[in-house]
């Protein structure tokens, strides 16, 4: 039996042009989604076949083990350039083995194993971990999101504070009152807790027809935008530039009103990229 045929789902730095190794990863990683490998021990399950239970925190690491790849591992630990083990397993074969796992089971199971996952401090574990709790509907969701937030404080590079970042920002949708907690992040000496305040609230960037809660939040998340301006970290910058030129597809006047006021605040790279779909 084949599997699943995959879109694609190459996760490309936001923050810097390709690289060799990056290029490399990504054409690796686009090659897979366009294929039709069978990956059957991994495929999305119908609601008819018998799971079994879900894995333990060491099968759930020995099945990411028995997927990676040296060579792949060697680069990603040079591109990403933080001290922790890599295993070299493509997204989109992660994403497969977190979906298996959350059919197997219960919430209180995936939230532990999410956790154990990323407090493994391994790279591909930690990607595992948000795909674990990623999900639309959640009731209730106190329990994740408790999850997602001890984990914010931690974060030390863009790629798995972005997953984690998506995991989180499914939670925001019915529970806004959580932008109280959010705004505390902007506080934090570490950068990528910093970072994000605005990465967990892309969001509330994306509908063409903002109810009154989504614009109170898009006001708000604009106020975070020029309080962050004065912080001239590269990273910060780009993630204030990310979250205007999200906004500009959906309510460019916004973006146009926000630059004519405070655009001089951003450095030129940023107010480039922010404006990057106004005409």
């Amino acid at each position: 039996m084949m599997g699943r045929k995959r879109g694609s789902r190459v996760i490309v730095a936001e923050d810097r042009p390709l690289t060799e190794e990056e290029a490399a990863l990504a054409a690796e990683a686009a090659a897979y989604a366009a294929s039709d490998a069978d990956y059957t021990q991994y495929e999305e399950a119908t609601g008819k076949d018998d799971l079994g239970p879900p894995p333990t925190l060491a099968e759930a690491i020995a099945a990411l083990e028995a997927c990676g790849d040296a060579e792949k591992a060697l680069g990603a630990a040079a591109y990403h350039k933080v001290d922790r083990r890599y295993l070299g397993v493509p997204v989109p074969l992660i994403e497969d083995m977190a979906r298996l796992w959350r059919a197997q089971a219960t919430l209180d199971d995936r939230i532990a194993l999410a956790d154990g996952l990323w407090h493994s401090d391994i790279h591909e574990a930690k990607i595992a971990a948000a795909k674990l709790l990623t999900q639309a509907r959640i009731r209730p969701d106190d329990a994740v999101w408790r999850t997602i937030a001890a984990w914010v404080p931690g974060f030390d590079a863009w790629a798995i504070a972005d997953h984690a970042c998506n995991a989180g920002g499914r939670r925001l949708a019915g529970a806004p009152e959580r932008l109280d907690e959010i705004e505390t992040w902007l506080d934090a000496e570490n950068i990528w807790t910093r970072r994000a305040a605005l990465v967990i609230t892309l969001p509330f960037t994306k509908s063409n027809h903002p109810d009154a809660t989504e614009r109170a939040a898009r006001a708000r998340v604009l106020g975070w935008c020029l309080r962050l301006a004065p912080d001239r970290d590269w990273f910060i910058q780009k993630a204030i530039a990310w979250w205007l030129r999200e906004l500009s597809k959906h309510d460019a006047e916004a973006v146009r009103q926000w630059l004519a006021e405070h655009g001089a605040t951003l450095k030129p790279f940023a107010r480039k990229e922010a404006s990057k779909y106004l005409k």
